[in-house]
């Protein structure tokens, strides 16, 4: 059974940076585009960045400058390095698995997500 299990997030003050990881388990990880989602209260589920098989790398408008993602395919491990945190990125953040060339919004896996909480 296939296992994303997030970590790294915490609260942290605006300006701030967090590094979220998120290690695969039981997934042919180097085969899986990878990435991040983020629900804030009371809104949908919104993309922030994915790194495809072949290394592709998309961001988010509202987090691009500020993040970067990368993954370990050795550590089947994928990371999202944070920097700038605002107040409005204060959401659950979600790692997800996509046995697509690129990271839909309908990926195979979803992760249990990780809380980031950004204090003004």
């Amino acid at each position: 059974q296939v296992h994303l299990v997030e970590s790294g997030g915490g609260l942290v003050q605006a300006g701030g940076s967090l590094r979220l990881s998120c290690a695969a388990s039981a997934l042919a990880f180097s085969r899986h585009s990878m990435g991040w989602f983020r629900q804030a209260p009371g809104k949908e589920r919104e993309f922030v960045a994915s790194i495809g098989r072949s290394g592709d790398i998309y961001y988010a408008d509202a987090v691009k400058g500020r993040s970067t993602i990368s993954r370990d395919n050795a550590k089947n491990t994928v990371y999202l390095q944070m920097n700038s945190l605002k107040p409005e990125d204060t959401a659950v953040y979600y790692c997800a698995a996509d046995g697509r060339s690129w990271l839909t919004s309908r990926p195979d896996y979803w992760g249990q997500g990780t809380q980031v909480t950004v204090s003004s």
